[in-house]
């Protein structure tokens, strides 16, 4: 099931031991190797240290109250998992990220994204186009497996192709009901 990425931003992050609620979401932290969501940030008066993030393997459940997890233990600095810091140190954020097909056209900019909710991995970017471009269409989905490369300034996804690819016909009977040629009577010899 696909998310969107709006989902998970401002919900609360709920405790299963008291079913109190310890935090809010604040953001996503998307690892731009692989764009999987690696944590989120999280913002509340209860947090022990600043930032403290929660990762997205220590969430119980995610249901219509927020965030589930186990207990407040489950948070972390940005110290204590050396991954996380790594991925927070690329300062990467896919929103407003320029979009350009690997032709160098330019497609847009990203709104939005939306997430697999097993894996918890970037499925679709939501590009709105170009002034210009808007008038005809409004926003472009553009699946994962056409993205290219990713880097902080943009993101270059496969061009959609355009050519009709004709084969050849190769005839390997001839049609007797085909009036290609007119049928000469063939010469007799004589003698």
């Amino acid at each position: 099931m696909l998310l969107s990425f709006d989902r998970f931003l401002k919900q609360p992050v709920m405790s299963l031991q008291t079913g109190a609620e310890l935090a809010r979401t604040k953001d996503i932290l998307v690892d731009p190797r692989n764009l999987t969501v690696v944590a989120y940030e999280l913002d509340g008066t209860m947090l022990d240290e600043r930032p403290s993030f929660l990762r997205v393997t220590d969430v119980r459940e995610i249901s219509n109250l927020g965030i589930i997890v186990d207990s407040s233990e489950e948070f972390v600095g940005l110290d204590d998992v050396i991954k996380l810091k790594e991925v927070y140190d690329f300062g990467f954020n896919l929103l407003g990220l320029a979009v350009v097909d690997d032709k160098e056209h330019k497609l847009g900019k990203i709104t939005g994204y939306n997430l697999d909710g097993d894996s918890f991995t970037v499925a679709q970017l939501v590009v709105r186009r170009p002034l210009l471009k808007s008038l005809n269409e409004t926003d472009l989905l553009i699946h994962r497996t056409q993205i290219v490369e990713v880097n902080n300034e943009r993101i270059v996804v496969k061009s959609a192709s355009d050519k009709s690819v004709v084969k050849e016909s190769i005839r390997e009977y001839a049609n007797p009901f085909r009036a290609s040629q007119r049928a000469q009577p063939e010469a007799i010899e004589q003698r």
